[in-house]
């Protein structure tokens, strides 16, 4: 009797949002999350609701529109979609309001991280630069609650170690979209602590998704 075969639709995988999304999960809620992901990778299914409000806040960055972009796009999208941009619209443009000026939209690459056996594609939405050379890699943050310490933290760590092939010269920021909040590395974080504590949690997706 042969052994089965790993098949790529089989193999343990994550984005950067859903392995900070599982981190957030305690006891069994981690394994249903897992397992959704599997199941939703395996019929090849998903949507991204949020792409046209970040090309507007981009393109708000890119021309200097004060906000033009963002107030239009939530007229613009389907009715299902215009309550939840209602609802991010505002802190998007308190973001784009304390972003320091003169900047430009950078574009960034994709990375793909290895946490033990774990890929975890590194994603940010776009990348800023300053005058003086140095830039951000931006991930945003769209969930209705503020994202957990944890997740920040371990989003801000994988963006960082990974930034030579995301955005050269740059550090990672976490935007909290709804709330308008900037979330920049802790200095006071010991990356070899987080690196240990990932591991682990990398890890344990692996056999749950494996289960």
């Amino acid at each position: 009797m042969t052994a089965p075969v790993n098949t790529p639709q089989t193999v343990p995988y994550a984005t950067l949002l859903s392995f900070t999304r599982y981190i957030g999960r305690t006891g069994p809620r981690k394994a249903t999350f897992v397992g959704g992901l599997r199941r939703q990778r395996e019929s090849g299914h998903g949507f991204n609701p949020h792409g046209q409000l970040v090309k507007a806040l981009k393109a708000d960055i890119r021309f200097r529109t004060g906000g033009t972009y963002l107030n239009t796009v939530v007229e613009q999208v389907s009715a299902r979609w215009k309550p939840l941009y209602e609802a991010l619209v505002p802190g998007a443009l308190q973001y784009l309001e304390s972003l320091a000026m003169p900047v430009e939209v950078a574009p960034t690459r994709d990375a793909l991280c290895m946490i033990g056996a774990l890929p975890v594609k590194i994603n940010p939405h776009f990348g800023l630069r300053y005058p003086d050379g140095h830039g951000e890699a931006v991930r945003l943050h769209f969930d209705e609650d503020p994202p957990l310490d944890l997740a920040a933290v371990a989003t801000l760590h994988l963006m960082g170690r990974h930034m030579d092939q995301v955005l050269p010269n740059a550090t990672p920021v976490m935007v909290d979209v709804r709330r308008g909040e900037v979330l920049r590395p802790d200095p006071s974080v010991k990356a070899d602590e987080v690196e240990r504590w990932l591991a682990g949690e990398a890890a344990a997706f692996a056999a749950m998704w494996a289960a």
